[in-house]
């Protein structure tokens, strides 16, 4: 089977979106692994499939898989690459869209200077909303790694984010540390882990490990997890910029309750074909 493709990016985290408008499409976990594969596929951070939408509200039904062939329910960056890629395929002729996710609805917004703005929803803390088992919120929970106790925020961006702030991200061992969380069962689903650094009340600096991926040079939920979480502490205004390896992302939110915006461009690499 030939399948027709896009690559694009988001600041440095990288999509295969797939068509299945015109013609439905079920892939298989290995045929995503082999698409992802960055030695013998096309290489990507996520496969991207974009589905019609469900339901009348809705413009677009919206899967993401990340390189090991799971599939998630919440990929920012990803969402903003899709509502180009369907904007300029004429699939959808609106620049502000709907799209259905796993874990509810995404609205993005085409701007004039074509960065696309995501409300990425209300973020939540209950412990079942991550998950995390534990049996109620808390500011700070805490894990024993080896002989250290590593302590860390939590929040589900329609995903399950752990947050650990650290003095200079460079000097963190982050896939070690990383690694070692994702595996604890005190997250049952699995978890994306940001190491953050506050530099100012207006920026913050980081990286992330994200679950099935490993480090990206992106992550937008991750930097919406992280400006949550700092806000919280008290650390951040409102409106923040979030510099990762990748590049640079806007991010607004007013608070507990309130939903969470992300602003960032996308560019698109090329179009391909691939053999499955």
């Amino acid at each position: 089977m030939l399948c027709k493709f896009k690559k694009m990016q988001g600041i440095g985290n990288d999509f295969v979106l797939i068509d299945s408008f015109s013609e439905p499409l079920v892939l298989t976990t290995e045929q995503i692994k082999h698409i992802a594969n960055r030695n013998f596929g096309v290489g990507c951070d996520q496969v991207l499939l974009l589905e019609p939408p469900k339901d009348d509200e809705s413009d677009v039904y919206y899967r993401i898989f990340n390189s090991d062939g799971s599939e998630v329910s919440q990929c920012g960056n990803g969402a903003r690459c899709s509502a180009i890629y369907l904007y300029d395929k004429g699939l959808v002729k609106k620049q502000k869209m709907i799209a259905e996710t796993k874990s509810g609805k995404l609205v993005l917004k085409i701007n004039k200077d074509n960065s696309v703005t995501v409300n990425m929803g209300i973020p939540k803390f209950e412990p079942k909303d991550i998950p995390i088992n534990y049996e109620k919120k808390m500011k700070n929970y805490s894990l024993r790694l080896n002989s250290e106790n590593i302590e860390f925020g939590a929040v589900s961006i329609g995903n399950p984010h752990a947050i650990i702030f650290v003095d200079d991200i460079e000097l963190t061992s982050i896939e070690k540390i990383a690694i070692k969380i994702q595996q604890d069962k005190i997250f049952p689903e699995g978890v994306n882990v940001s190491f953050v650094q506050i530099l100012d009340r207006k920026k913050i600096k980081l990286r992330v490990f994200e679950r099935g991926v490993g480090e990206t040079l992106s992550c937008g939920s991750g930097a919406c997890a992280s400006v949550v979480v700092a806000s919280q502490r008290g650390g951040l205004e409102e409106n923040v910029e979030a510099e990762l390896r990748g590049g640079v992302l806007k991010l607004s939110w007013a608070g507990e309750g309130k939903p969470i915006f992300m602003n960032g461009p996308v560019s698109t690499v090329y179009d391909g074909e691939i053999e499955l």
